[in-house]
């Protein structure tokens, strides 16, 4: 993933994870990278007004939103949490935000569930679940914690090469996982 470029920078991580969203991997790297350029920090992010934050990350996806949340948070903390509650308290922090939160910047083990993980999880057998947060909850019952940072970085990969349910299904079975 290119927005482990950040290593274990919270602030980074944390503003180039909410980008994200709804946003290919190229354009969230190359916006980030320049957004840092104007805010290298939580400091400078409050320095900027929302409009200026607008017109920085113009190009992902619901970038106005995502101006709203950054504008807040950046007067909201003068640090990044490292506990997954405290960061889902922030603007445009879900579960699976705090988690790769976690796992990118503090290095503490959680499964971060996006639509690959929940997919290729359910595909596998290993959970029979209905929602991303039930997913998660059953696979930190059945996955060792060494493997939980991995597990979204190696799906994620596989759902985007394996992109619709019957080539997953294809490569699963050629591959004798389910």
């Amino acid at each position: 993933m290119p927005l482990e470029v950040f290593g274990r920078d919270p602030y980074k991580t944390l503003v180039s994870t909410i980008l994200s969203a709804r946003t290919r991997d190229e354009v969230t790297l190359k916006i980030s990278q320049n957004l840092f350029k104007h805010a290298p920090n939580l400091k400078t992010l409050r320095n900027l007004s929302q409009k200026e934050i607008e017109e920085i990350i113009h190009g992902v996806g619901f970038h106005k939103t995502k101006a709203k949340h950054l504008y807040e948070l950046a007067h909201q903390i003068d640090k990044v949490a490292n506990t997954r509650e405290e960061l889902m308290e922030l603007p445009g922090v879900g579960r699976k935000t705090a988690n790769l939160v976690l796992n990118r910047a503090f290095k503490i083990p959680a499964i971060a569930v996006d639509t690959h993980v929940h997919k290729i999880s359910n595909l596998l057998g290993w959970v029979h679940t209905k929602t991303p947060e039930q997913t998660e909850m059953e696979l930190n019952k059945i996955i060792p914690k060494k493997y939980w940072s991995d597990m979204n970085k190696l799906f994620v990969s596989m759902g985007r090469k394996f992109n619709t349910k019957k080539r997953m299904e294809e490569f699963l079975k050629e591959n004798n996982l389910i």
